[in-house]
């Protein structure tokens, strides 16, 4: 399982498509808790004070049958804790990660949850309240099951893997809880509670503030909470710190509850907390503290000797330097199995991107060399026509040249014997004005001798008087 675990990047991309399908129905509003998955909640009870609009509740189902319940924040796009109960494990598991199109599109007609690849494009907003695989490539961190499948047989196993059941945890973390949370509940919970279908579990994140690519919220931290309601019943807490994978610490139910949500309540009545039997907490509590001291837990079933025991720890020493050494190999050889495949991707990358580049380069010269052969096409019967029209209008204005010239030269004679054949009329028609200036001009010269013979009489007379003026006596003037 840990050497699948270390390989699961480099088998995704071998293994092929689980046929099966993991059906997780989200729980309508009007219906009552978790409707047929209230079953994993002690009196089909859910936990009290997870009020938020954005807490969605879904009942994971697969091949018709309720198998885990689950609290999904679309806020924080991690559960907020699953419920379910042990059932006998599985010796394999697989992953085939799978995804909830109602949480983002609730109008979807898909009631099944599904492969992410099988529903590209059929569903609306997808990831929008819900965390993808995307998320988590190149993150650092990995889907880490809240609700461990190696809890389940096959068919839980298979419901288990959805991306509602993941939160991001580092490699280390996620096998750590994984592995602690497998041992508490086999080693610890079961052998203590006399009837096993009467024992309820919830394992729960705590979001915090960071967040992967700013979408996924890191888990605080990650609890479980057990009940066991049978006749002796009991109830247990643990919390494993988000940044201690050794962690593992135990407290009752209500130191739990105050460290989640105000008015948070997870189990009905606390599970009987009040009138549980001290006996078989305190049994839990000692296989729980053997099991974080990494010891191994006895039970009436398989009760082992200290001298035995001493044996297997000398033979674990003696075997950890091989285990170690085989699991360098392991890894060596599954980093260059990464190796070869990253570089054959980039190989591949390469020469289909060059490919490519040339043949857009091939395709880019085509459509120029049609595009050009088009326009000179298009442009031939438009030169000519341009070169028929400029001969037309040439051949006019030769037609109308000549037609200007010949006016000219055949307006000269023209002219000429208009002019002549005038020239009588216009000579006989001006006598009477000839005559008529001669007389006014004889007229005036008589006129003016008359008036010039006047004028000098008038000075001889003028002169005359002057003189006799000038000498006659002034007493004989009036003669």
């Amino acid at each position: 399982r840990e050497w699948t675990m270390k390989t699961s990047i480099v088998f995704l991309l071998c293994i092929s498509v689980f046929p099966g399908f993991s059906q997780g129905r989200v729980v309508r509003e009007d219906e009552t808790g978790f409707a047929e998955c209230n079953v994993f909640f002690p009196g089909q009870v859910p936990p009290e004070g997870f009020t938020e609009p954005f807490h969605v509740k879904i009942c994971q189902q697969y091949n018709k049958e309720p198998r885990f319940a689950t609290l999904y924040s679309t806020k924080d796009k991690i559960p907020l804790y699953s419920a379910f109960k042990f059932t006998k494990p599985a010796q394999s598991e697989e992953e085939n990660w799978l995804v909830e199109p109602q949480i983002d599109d609730p109008e979807n007609d898909l009631h099944e949850m599904v492969h992410e690849a099988d529903i590209g494009g059929t569903v609306a907003n997808l990831g929008a309240n819900q965390a993808l695989t995307s998320d988590y490539v190149s993150s650092g961190y990995e889907r880490g099951l809240l609700n461990p499948s190696l809890l389940h047989e096959e068919d839980f196993q298979v419901a288990t893997y959805t991306l509602t059941n993941a939160v991001p945890l580092s490699p280390a973390l996620s096998k750590s809880w994984c592995r602690d949370i497998g041992k508490v509940v086999e080693q610890a919970l079961i052998p203590h509670c006399s009837k096993t279908d009467h024992l309820y579990l919830l394992a729960g994140a705590i979001p915090s503030n960071v967040r992967v690519k700013g979408k996924v919220s890191v888990p605080e931290s990650l609890w479980l909470a057990a009940c066991c309601d049978a006749p002796e019943g009991w109830s247990l807490g643990l919390v494993k710190k988000i940044n201690d994978e050794s962690s593992l610490a135990d407290l009752t139910v209500r130191e739990l509850e105050k460290q989640l949500l105000p008015g948070i309540h997870l189990f009905k009545g606390n599970c009987g907390e009040d009138k549980q039997s001290q006996e078989k907490r305190e049994a839990v509590l000692q296989a729980v503290s053997q099991i974080r001291s990494g010891e191994q837990v006895e039970t009436s079933d398989n009760q082992v000797t200290k001298d035995s025991s001493w044996v297997r720890r000398v033979a674990g020493i003696i075997a950890t330097p091989f285990i170690k050494l085989l699991e360098l190999l392991i890894y060596i050889f599954v980093e260059l199995v990464k190796f070869v495949f990253y570089f054959l991707w980039l190989v591949v990358k390469r020469v289909v991107g060059t490919v490519l580049d040339g043949v857009y380069s091939l395709w880019d010269g085509m459509v120029s060399y049609l595009k050009a052969v088009s326009m000179v096409l298009i442009s031939i019967p438009y030169d000519v026509g341009r070169v028929i029209i400029n001969i037309f209008l040439g051949f006019l204005q030769i037609v109308r040249d000549v037609m200007s010239l010949t006016y000219r030269i055949l307006s000269i004679p023209v002219g000429f014997i208009l002019h002549l054949a005038a020239f009588p009329y216009h000579s006989i028609c001006a006598i009477p004005s000839v005559l008529k200036d001669m007389a006014t001009g004889i007229g005036g010269t008589f006129s003016l001798v008359i008036d010039a013979t006047a004028a000098v009489l008038h000075g001889f007379y003028y002169l005359a008087g002057h003189i006799i003026k000038r000498f006659v006596p002034k007493g004989s003037s009036d003669d």
